[in-house]
């Protein structure tokens, strides 16, 4: 639901990877977004309405994105999906981030707009470890990303994970995703994917700047 600049790009998106895609906006013009290459539906109406849901085949649809401009509209139209059809694959643009947890809590995927775009950079822009890639809702687990510590280029992947009590989710080498074992050896340039303990990330960085120990 929703043809604007995102919910276009989404659109095309999915229909480039092959998946049968129906779109609604409450104006058809919006449909120009889509391109002449669109093949999927475009339907002309009220995304929460259910005439209109089931014009746009939502009882064959396996997910449904509530992408509009409007808070409201975006969370009828999930709950609808959801609660009325049995979709269980529903996220939902919300702009408030507070209403955004609420829903969130409820059920349903919910991606916070400005939240959102004000925390992709604050990861660019602060150290390391200071803001995660994504923290689950409990808020017990935090996934960050690292550029390897050159201190620690030429160890093992199980010795940094035992040390800093972590775990290398996976690798960026050389402009490919890597899934390391505890054998795989650190490499210069390694971009590391850690899971963490929210409660032990502190010392997970302490350990990471320290280098690894060395028994005797």
């Amino acid at each position: 639901m929703g043809c604007g600049r995102v919910g276009s790009t989404l659109a095309r998106s999915l229909e480039d990877r092959n998946h049968t895609v129906s779109i609604i906006d409450t104006e058809p013009d919006a449909f120009r977004r889509l391109g002449p290459g669109f093949n999927g539906d475009k339907i002309a109406g009220l995304g929460f309405d259910q005439e209109v849901l089931e014009k746009a085949g939502i009882r064959r649809a396996d997910a449904f994105a509530a992408v509009s401009s409007g808070d409201n509209s975006n969370i009828i139209a999930a709950r609808v999906a959801r609660e009325t059809f049995g979709i269980q694959q529903v996220v939902a643009r919300i702009y408030d981030p507070g209403r955004a947890e609420v829903y969130q809590r409820l059920g349903i995927t919910t991606v916070a707009t400005v939240k959102w775009t004000a925390d992709q950079v604050l990861r660019r822009i602060l150290p390391a470890g200071a803001e995660p890639d994504f923290r689950d809702p409990s808020g017990t687990i935090r996934v960050d990303h690292l550029p390897v510590p050159e201190i620690w280029v030429g160890a093992r992947v199980g010795q940094l994970q035992e040390q800093a009590r972590c775990r290398v989710a996976w690798i960026d080498r050389l402009g490919e995703g890597v899934l390391p074992d505890r054998d795989s050896v650190i490499q210069e340039g390694d971009m590391l994917h850690l899971v963490i303990r929210e409660e032990s990330a502190n010392q997970a960085y302490e350990v990471l700047g320290r280098g690894p120990e060395h028994s005797d």
